[in-house]
């Protein structure tokens, strides 16, 4: 792990930002156990393709681990155990897969043991999907330590809390149950068995069970022959409310966050650690993540944004922000988000480079990094960016650079390499979002007029890069001419010179447009060029 700032460590004790509030829940409980380390976890099912909801409880579990760091000194061990439930039965075939067919073949296997549908570069599925995620969690920077529950149930890792899962079955049996329709309390075991026949995930009654030799006996759903097996050497895995419980006790986990739809699963789940004879991690309920209709995204519908999607439009540091921001309330994961994001997190990290440790600490960009962001050199923000792709027709960078490197001097890409970045992400955004979605529109003789007086105010500040001085007579012919409020003005700009509701402060646009190309716009917005 990165050394952390002595100042900082002093300040901590005061902090108020959400992942200080966490980890101090994290603090009391080391105290109360005196455990030698504490352990964070987060876990992803890997029957979908990993999705940002995935990238989001891993960054910020590492937001309160270092919250946890800064209030004990770094005196205490941690680690981040990215767990991985790839023994789980394939249910259902996500839509937006490919190779359908064969994937509808193994259902009910272990998505561990289903054929990797994107080829032969992975022995399965899961393999496929839990290089995909540590890729990503890598390129992050993420410190953590993988596990897969193949390979712990495989391994033995797991086999002292199945034994001790079958001393207490009973008690597990009453936890359930009752939580159980009449149809599916009949088949109910918190074991599974693999089929020694056809390695399928079986959900069939125990009909018998030895604690002292780690047996269970089960029927077979093809045959109906009573079959014998241990509960170890991943001969069986737990049902998932069970599995949850027994991966906190096997692994002695101290904090895991999730999603607002396991509340019930975490409190039967908590049950059950305390009736192994352990104690329920930490943790809170964030809020889910809703797609652009305002339903929950899933990983087997596609409908949430992938993190390679979020990455070819907007930097890493982004997406950690939105992931940051008000973790328990929902948010719409949509492509819309992505430009507020960005221009949000460079001015978190302006900021940042003024203030004391204390304020620092409050500061988002902290959290993101774990320490005080790099200073970036960004003169042009990613919305105003956008912006002048969309009036320039700017398709390649060299044609957009032409325009920056009259508006910020010495400006060219391998002088502003963050501003480089952003010149990329603008072009690709406008082309795949923007564009599609523009609707120019005539203005009303009052608007046109209004259009018209602002030509001619500029006129006399051609060449002019000063966007407060332009700011201020876009606002001057607005309030002479008789708009119901300065909004309305503001809205006819962008209709009818952008082709969209909504834009950057006018001046600056201009500012880095240049009057002259201003003007020439306003004058194809007011002969109907633009409209048509």
């Amino acid at each position: 792990m990165s050394p952390l700032d002595p100042a900082a460590i002093e300040a901590a004790p005061n902090a108020r930002a959400w992942p200080f509030e966490e980890a101090r829940k994290v603090v009391a409980r080391i105290e109360k156990t005196g455990k030698g380390e504490a352990i964070f976890e987060t876990g992803y099912g890997p029957s979908g393709l990993p999705h940002i909801g995935t990238f989001g409880e891993v960054a910020r579990t590492t937001m309160v681990r270092t919250a946890f760091r800064l209030l004990t000194g770094d005196k205490i061990p941690t680690r981040l155990i990215s767990f991985s439930d790839d023994m789980d039965a394939l249910r259902k075939v996500p839509t937006n897969l490919p190779n359908q067919e064969m994937l509808a073949g193994f259902l009910g296997y272990p998505v561990s043991r289903v054929p990797d549908p994107f080829g032969n570069e992975y022995p399965s599925f899961a393999a496929h999907n839990n290089a995909r995620l540590q890729a990503f969690l890598n390129d992050f920077g993420f410190e953590y330590d993988f596990a897969s529950s193949a390979e712990y149930y495989g391994s033995g890792v797991f086999d002292a809390a199945l034994m001790r899962m079958l001393e207490v079955y009973d008690e597990v049996m009453e936890i359930i149950l009752p939580t159980l329709g009449e149809e599916r309390r009949a088949t109910y075991s918190p074991f599974l068995p693999i089929s020694q026949t056809t390695g399928k995930v079986l959900q069939v009654p125990v009909v018998a069970r030895d604690a002292a030799s780690g047996t269970i006996v089960y029927l077979d759903p093809d045959t109906g022959a009573h079959i014998e097996t241990t509960v170890t050497g991943g001969k069986v895995k737990c049902q998932w409310k069970a599995d949850w419980a027994l991966r906190w006790y096997a692994l002695g986990v101290d904090y895991e966050m999730s999603g607002k739809d396991l509340i019930d699963s975490v409190r039967l789940s908590s049950r059950i650690v305390s009736a192994l004879g352990g104690t329920p991690p930490e943790g809170f309920n964030y809020e889910l993540f809703l797609d652009k209709d305002g339903a929950k995204i899933s990983k087997s519908k596609g409908n949430g944004l992938s993190i390679e999607e979020w990455l070819r439009y907007a930097t890493p540091e982004s997406l950690s922000l939105f992931m940051f921001q008000k973790p328990k309330a929902a948010k719409r994961l949509h492509f819309d988000v992505i430009p507020k994001a960005v221009d949000e997190y460079y001015s978190f990290a302006a900021a940042a480079q003024e203030q004391d440790a204390a304020q620092l600490l409050e500061n988002p960009a902290f959290h993101i990094h774990s320490h005080r962001p790099p200073a970036y050199d960004v003169p042009i923000s990613f919305a105003l960016m956008l912006n002048l792709v969309s009036a320039a027709n700017a398709e390649d960078e060299t044609v957009l650079w032409g325009f920056i490197e009259r508006y910020v001097p010495g400006g060219t890409p391998e002088n502003h390499p963050e501003l480089a970045k952003l010149a990329t992400f603008a072009i690709r955004y406008f082309e795949d979002f923007v564009k599609p979605e523009k609707s120019f529109r005539a203005p009303t003789e009052i608007e046109a007029a209004a259009l018209r007086d602002l030509s001619e105010a500029l006129a006399p500040h051609a060449g002019s890069t000063d966007a407060i001085q332009l700011q201020n007579i876009v606002y001057e012919i607005g309030k002479s001419h008789p708009f119901e409020n300065l909004r309305d003005w503001f809205k006819t700009i962008y209709q009818v010179l952008l082709g969209q509701d909504q834009g950057p402060r006018f001046g600056s646009f201009i500012a880095l447009y240049g009057v002259e190309n201003t003007r020439a716009l306003i004058e194809k917005g007011l002969s109907g060029q633009l409209a048509a």
